[in-house]
């Protein structure tokens, strides 16, 4: 229910810093953690913290290997470790301050065949689906067909019910919609702040969802297009549980529901979510460790996101946060993914140079221990650089 930390924020523009270069402060904060507030201007930090900062750094570089340096590439950086490189862009302030940082997911050094990185993938622990087609046929898959938890992922079929409510003429994409206080969740997203009542057009929910992977507003199109809608779309995961109604039930302090909601029947399941509304969102922290009743989920298999990614792949919205994949090597990028502690998926929809059309869709579950987000995504990466 929590996007990937691709980014941490980009705000003002490139100043003109005195003594300090931008490759130096890149160099800076990986040779010398951790960061310190005053390498930063105030303007960044009322965006995101120190802490935040300190605690991205490591998880961006994780997997890695050995820090190797900081190069450019044409105006922006690419940092250099021993299994991997990652893109960066950094704005200084004239005072040599930091105003502005954002990294692109880690990129392999070396691309190997299709053939070994789906080995790679067979290696896995936990289970693993992934999915490649290239103009709607198969190139390349593993148990493309098994239900797995996915994540913020589950927000496709969220977007796909509102769109089929629109095509029918039942709703337009500049209705606007009261946010209502049960409607607020945890993060990720921002929506949560907003004041209750605040009104925003169904365009703007939509796009919060998909490009910040907000979970208010997730869970207010829920409520908006109705849960039968989408049940519709996915009879699997009946009920269709709001993130709210997830993080409830996985909180430890209500095991007793949380047994009763596993020991149910969908319908039982149902009849259960009154109560569940009624019990207060747990704090965030809850979920900071490892995985948390994982079973409290949205089960799609890579055969069923691609088969949504094409219905919503088409809308501008889909396009605003590219993931893993870099714009500029595709006429076109439509892109979402999901988190958990045990629980990550990617779902890509790609258009070549060469006109080729591409789902590329890798989910891993692991309710054992935490997950090697970086391999996983320097595989899902290597994949994306093999087929463009």
């Amino acid at each position: 229910m929590q996007r990937l930390p691709f980014i941490l924020v980009m705000v003002g523009a490139l100043g003109l810093a005195q003594g300090l270069t931008p490759q130096a402060a890149l160099e800076r904060l990986f040779t010398q953690p951790p960061a310190k507030v005053e390498w930063f201007s105030p303007v960044f930090l009322n965006q995101v913290s120190i802490e935040q900062i300190n605690a991205l750094l490591p998880q961006l570089t994780q997997g890695l290997g050995k820090y190797q340096g900081v190069r450019p590439d044409g105006p922006n950086f690419v940092v250099e470790f021993e299994q991997g490189l990652i893109p960066a862009q950094i704005a200084l302030d004239p005072q040599g301050r930091i105003t502005g940082l954002f990294f692109r997911p880690a990129q392999p050094k070396t691309v190997r065949s299709l053939e070994q990185i789906l080995a790679e993938y067979q290696s896995l622990p936990g289970q693993v689906s992934l999915l490649v087609l290239e103009d709607a046929q198969p190139r390349l898959s593993l148990n493309p067909d098994l239900p797995l938890a996915i994540g913020s992922t589950f927000k496709l079929a969220v977007l796909e019910a509102l769109q089929v409510q629109i095509q029918a003429g039942k709703r337009k994409w500049g209705d606007t919609v009261a946010l209502e206080a049960a409607w607020k969740s945890l993060p990720s997203g921002t929506m949560q702040n907003t004041p209750d009542g605040t009104t925003f057009s169904l365009e703007q929910y939509a796009s919060q969802m998909i490009s910040i992977s907000d979970n208010t507003a997730a869970d207010s199109l829920i409520h908006i297009v109705g849960r039968s809608s989408i049940e519709a779309l996915t009879p699997r995961n009946r009920p269709f549980l709001t993130t709210r109604e997830a993080f409830i039930l996985k909180n430890p302090a209500n095991k007793d529901m949380l047994e009763r909601y596993r020991k149910a029947d969908p319908a039982g399941r149902t009849a259960l979510l009154p109560e569940i509304d009624q019990l207060p969102l747990p704090k965030a922290e809850v979920f900071a460790g490892g995985p948390v009743a994982t079973d409290i989920e949205w089960f799609f298999s890579t055969s069923e996101l691609c088969s949504l990614m094409e219905k919503v792949q088409a809308l501008p919205l889909m396009s605003l946060n590219p993931g893993v994949a870099n714009p500029a090597d595709w006429q076109k990028v439509a892109y979402k993914g999901g988190s958990e502690p045990g629980v990550l998926n990617l779902t890509t929809y790609l258009i070549a140079k060469n006109g080729k059309h591409y789902c590329v869709s890798a989910t891993w579950n692991n309710p054992q221990a935490a997950l090697e987000e970086n391999k996983f995504l320097l595989l899902y990466s290597e994949l994306l650089t093999d087929l463009k």
